[in-house]
């Protein structure tokens, strides 16, 4: 089956061809998910609440049109399609940092219709654990996930669920202390002074979060 064809703004402009690539409904949620690695169709679904099921085939298809993602099996015995980022689109990491930021401010209050998945407070995160080389594990109510920073504090990966190793530090928290680190009213250091985060672990990572 031939490609679809994609609608274009048809502009010689930067920004329309990024628009072109990532700005329809949905596309640059689903490259949230992928940022945590390799993620089955089934997966995908369960944590993008409200999309459709033609609506992410569709728009997992236009990621692979335009080089942003592949699908590739898994070996036996998992036998399973997963679908993963390219290079180029892992490239839109710091684009997504940027738009969490930015959205911020407008988490103010969680309103009734609104899910939450762990792993979604990990973007808007990742400057405020970014401090040494390590592994971070952030536990909050809604699952765990997990951070993992170069020599130079740059976040290498994150991955949903708990450390797939032992952790250089473990920190607690609830969405409202996580939402508040995110928009940088917080420091973890002030969080853990005034009893709402808990970092535990004895290393140079976990010793940098207590302190700032």
């Amino acid at each position: 089956m031939p490609p679809r064809p994609r609608r274009s703004y048809d502009q010689f402009c930067a920004a329309a061809r990024a628009l072109d690539a990532v700005g329809d409904r949905w596309t640059l949620l689903i490259v949230r998910e992928l940022l945590l690695g390799p993620r089955r169709y089934t997966d995908l679904h369960a944590d993008l609440p409200g999309v459709s099921t033609d609506v992410l085939a569709s728009r997992l298809k236009d990621l692979e049109q335009s080089g942003l993602a592949t699908r590739r099996r898994l070996p036996p015995p998992a036998s399973a399609y997963v679908y993963e980022l390219t290079g180029r689109g892992r490239e839109l990491t710091p684009v997504l940092r940027a738009l969490a930021a930015w959205g911020a401010p407008e988490l103010a209050e969680r309103r009734p219709t609104d899910a939450v998945r762990a792993h979604w407070f990990a973007l808007p995160l990742l400057d405020a654990v970014a401090l040494e080389e390590g592994l971070v594990e952030l536990s909050l109510e809604e699952g765990d996930f997990h951070v993992r920073m170069g020599g130079d504090g740059a976040v290498v990966s994150y991955g949903d669920g708990p450390a797939p190793d032992e952790p250089d530090a473990r920190v607690t928290l609830d969405a409202v202390t996580a939402v508040e680190l995110g928009r940088g009213t917080l420091s973890v250091a002030d969080g853990v002074r005034d009893g709402r985060i808990a970092v535990t672990g004895d290393g140079p990572l976990a010793k940098a979060l207590r302190n700032g």
